[in-house]
């Protein structure tokens, strides 16, 4: 009997604990890879498959912009190894649709597509089984008939993890491109309540041990590893219930690893206090961003939605944090700064809603504080969330204000505020050229939200820089080179749609 081979295909993920689109890697290609040793496992992208389906296996040369579809290639033969492959394990699900800078995530639909004549057992797993949306404000595309042999549920015991996430932590020398590295540190929601969110569907509240997570990590810096974001929680901060000795026996021996980048994501504003602010601030990198999920500053829709905070409650964590993790650190940027997540659509919603929100974000502005991004997403809703009940009753009729409250924001909040976060002639150090936009190279630190700097010329990519800011726009920075670097000739070549 022929030996099964196994191929796991990362279509990338994005859910409210968690992230997998370059240039993070998530969690599940790696538990995934550890479950399935000791047989032959391969791993590959999206990127991968759609150079072979849609280029014939040959990127194409002197494009104008930079093809972020197929950006994220492993090198390898990739026809050789679908050709040999018994099983693919397909892993989707975009959960919470955003903007990517140097990578596309694979719809149900474009993946369904590009697999369907593959002659071998085709598996499903990640979020996408939960159904799967890129744009927000649309509805999530489910599972469709007769395409997957299988559909797992990638809910593995954080006892099976122990064992999976080192056995699979080697896929990372697949990977050519430097990524950083999402760790989990928990799961599931110590509110929960909130009536868009997936979290609560799909797992209970639970803690990994912190010796864990530090062996996994050592593990994986010991394969050159060295940008890590303890990511895949609802609530950084209240890990094993906000206990701050317990925060410290995690933070404390990663920090001791010297990483270049250790950061976290999503934290409830009510578990913001000061002690677990200064232990953030003291073990964590510079440029740490705390990604508050307020979601809404009006009451009536925080109360509709049992939202996770209050305005008062995001305003008075907002002040912490700005009181001790302002100050910046070697890498240019403030140690740790609030980010906030609004959403739209949600049920309850008003025209007065819009100006409670504006109301609130302007006093952040006008009282001195500092915010690194507002976030604003209209709502998806998924089957088995609360907001499934409404549906997009409040989005629809909302929807023709949407434009001029996101224009408003970004002008009169966002563009100030950047110049207050980062102003004029900051100088950011360890900055990563990533794409070309005609004339104009993109390039970004390493870390949570990190902000994107546009330069004049097209620069090699994949160089580390130090960059002088020289503008603002609304929502990034302009900056040049302090050291000079080799331009790279524009040639005429297609524009990629």
């Amino acid at each position: 009997m022929k030996k099964p081979v196994y191929t796991i295909l990362d279509c990338y993920t994005d859910e409210p604990a968690g992230l997998g689109v370059p240039p993070y890697l998530g969690t599940y290609p790696r538990y995934l890879a550890g479950k399935l040793h000791p047989e032959q496992v391969n791993y590959i992208t999206i990127d991968d498959l759609r150079l072979v389906k849609n280029y014939h296996n040959r990127k194409p040369q002197n494009e104008i912009v930079t093809n972020i579809k197929i950006y994220n290639t492993t090198n390898q033969d990739i026809p050789d190894i679908l050709a040999n492959t018994t099983h693919l394990v397909v892993i989707l699900g975009i959960q919470t649709p955003g903007k990517y800078l140097s990578a596309v995530p694979g719809s149900m639909k474009e993946v369904v597509s590009l697999i369907t004549d593959l002659h071998c057992k085709k598996i499903l797993t990640g979020p996408g089984i939960f159904g799967t949306q890129l744009i927000g404000g649309r509805k999530a595309e489910s599972v469709p008939d007769g395409i997957f042999d299988e559909i797992w549920n990638a809910h593995f015991n954080f006892k099976e993890i122990k064992d999976y996430a080192l056995k699979g932590a080697y896929i990372v020398k697949t990977i050519p491109q430097k990524r950083i590295i999402e760790i989990e540190t928990g799961r599931g929601c110590t509110f929960g309540k909130c009536s868009f969110c997936t979290e609560p569907i799909k797992n209970k509240v639970e803690f990994r041990d912190q010796e864990d997570v530090v062996e996994e990590v050592k593990l994986l810096h010991s394969y050159g590893c060295e940008f890590f974001r303890l990511g895949k929680a609802t609530c950084s901060l209240s890990y094993k219930h906000g206990d701050v000795k317990e925060l410290e026996k995690l933070f404390k021996p990663l920090s001791e690893l010297n990483l270049k980048v250790l950061h976290i994501d999503n934290v409830n504003p009510v578990y913001v206090n000061e002690e677990r602010t200064k232990l953030i601030v003291k073990y964590c990198t510079e440029g740490n961003i705390a990604a508050f999920g307020v979601e809404s500053f009006d009451k009536n829709v925080v109360k509709e939605n049992t939202l996770n905070c209050t305005p008062e409650n995001a305003y008075r964590a907002i002040k912490i944090l700005n009181e001790f993790g302002s100050q910046r650190g070697p890498s240019g940027m403030p140690y740790f700064l609030p980010g906030i997540n609004i959403i739209l659509g949600l049920k309850g919603e008003t025209k007065e809603t819009l100006q409670e929100n504006y109301k609130w974000l302007k006093k952040i502005y006008d009282d001195g504080l500092m915010m690194r991004r507002i976030n604003i997403r209209q709502v998806t809703i998924f089957e088995g969330t609360k907001m499934n009940e409404v549906g997009y009753k409040y989005f629809k009729k909302n929807k023709r204000l949407y434009f001029s409250f996101r224009k408003k924001i970004r002008e009169e909040i966002d563009l100030p505020m950047l110049q207050r976060v980062i102003p004029l002639g900051t100088v950011l150090n360890d900055v990563y050229t990533e794409t070309h936009q005609g004339n104009v190279t993109f390039a970004r630190q390493y870390g949570t939200y990190p902000i994107i700097i546009g330069m004049k010329g097209r620069f090699p990519l994949g160089e580390k820089i130090s960059v002088k800011v020289t503008g603002h726009m609304l929502r990034s920075i302009t900056g040049e080179p302090i050291a000079p670097l080799q331009t790279i000739p524009m040639h005429e070549g297609k524009r990629i749609k």
